[in-house]
């Protein structure tokens, strides 16, 4: 997977780096189709004592791409809440991908012929 981590209004550490890496890894396990992904991480300032740490990520799969965001008063704690939010989001997608809602043909009961008309 391609993912590219990057910063708005903040500086991405490697520790900070590292820790998403460890927490996408989660999604990783439960969906290996993933082709790229993006996430960025900022910081809002609408006061100083009220600073919003936000986190934003976006992934492309086989087949969908997939937004998800969450905002809290750490970063590590928003990166958090998005992994849970995500890793909802790809195993509800793997589950459709792979719903066996119909029987397959050979299974079902073939449905009684029609009595031809006696010649």
């Amino acid at each position: 997977m391609n993912l590219k981590i990057s910063g708005h209004h903040l500086e991405v550490t490697p520790a900070l780096r590292e820790y998403v890496i460890t927490k996408l890894d989660r999604v990783l396990r439960h969906f290996d189709q993933v082709i790229d992904g993006n996430v960025v991480l900022s910081v809002d300032n609408y006061k100083e004592k009220d600073k919003r740490q936000k986190v934003e990520v976006s992934l492309h799969l086989k087949g969908k791409d997939i937004f998800v965001e969450s905002a809290n008063g750490d970063m590590y704690a928003a990166i958090d809440l998005l992994v849970d939010k995500l890793d909802r989001q790809v195993v509800r997608h793997k589950d459709r991908l792979q719903g066996h809602q119909h029987d397959a043909l050979k299974y079902q009961e073939a449905a009684p012929a029609a009595e031809a008309p006696p010649q």
